[in-house]
């Protein structure tokens, strides 16, 4: 049976969902009732339909990149954020929010980008990644976030990215630049649908898909206590 307290918003930012679907990543792991809206085509939940949870998904786009609808979709964040709405961003969506609340600043082009699996460093207990310690997760990034001020919590980092997760304190707002919710035979599909676009930085798909995945499933734990709040 749904939880008819919850209503969520999937902000879908992919700008070709036959390349990367992050609805569907995401779908998986929502028992609860659930709308996605396409940023690329300026569709966005009005907020004042009762939405409880947000998600705002990766996108290919850069966040350096200033699409049209990008000043839109910070305009429904910060009202978001003020009508209490709890926030999951991943991968664009981490960086959407640093954007929105940070500025500029707080982004910019990873000097070490990560395609593929790699290890995550909890950094402290927390609520939504729960204790200290090592995990594993896909990972498919070229832009970061960075010079997040005293008003967030680092909970977690890897070898490239010293910001894999923030939460803003005192708000049920968090941002993860991996992707827990891509799985392992999605993410091949993924870097696959990648490489056959033969993309500048197809090299670094190509990598990936010859690494061993690791993914310690830690979707299950996020979704859970994401819309438990």
């Amino acid at each position: 049976m749904l939880d008819q307290s919850i209503k969520i918003a999937i902000i879908d930012n992919s700008l070709d969902p036959s390349v990367y679907n992050p609805v569907r990543h995401w779908s998986l792991y929502l028992k609860e009732e659930w709308y996605s809206f396409r940023a690329k085509d300026g569709l966005f939940p009005d907020l004042g339909e009762g939405f409880t949870h947000i998600i705002l998904t990766g996108s290919e786009a850069s966040i350096l990149d200033d699409y049209p609808w990008v000043a839109k979709e910070i305009k429904i964040i910060q009202e978001a954020v003020k009508n209490n709405i709890s926030i999951l961003g991943s991968c664009y969506g981490h960086q959407l929010l640093a954007l929105a609340f940070g500025g500029k600043t707080c982004v910019r082009r990873s000097e070490h980008p990560e395609v593929g699996w790699f290890p995550i460093q909890i950094k402290k207990n927390s609520q939504l990644l729960g204790k200290e310690g090592k995990i594993y997760s896909f990972c498919c990034h070229f832009d970061e976030v960075v010079n997040l001020g005293t008003d967030y919590e680092i909970l977690a980092y890897s070898a490239h990215c010293q910001i894999q997760a923030f939460k803003m304190k005192g708000r049920h707002i968090w941002g993860l630049q991996m992707h827990p919710e891509i799985n392992i035979n999605e993410a091949r599909f993924f870097l696959q649908k990648l490489v056959s676009l033969n993309l500048p930085t197809s090299p670094y798909f190509t990598q990936a898909l010859g690494q061993k995945p690791r993914d310690s499933e830690i979707i299950t734990r996020i979704a859970e206590v994401f819309l438990s709040v």
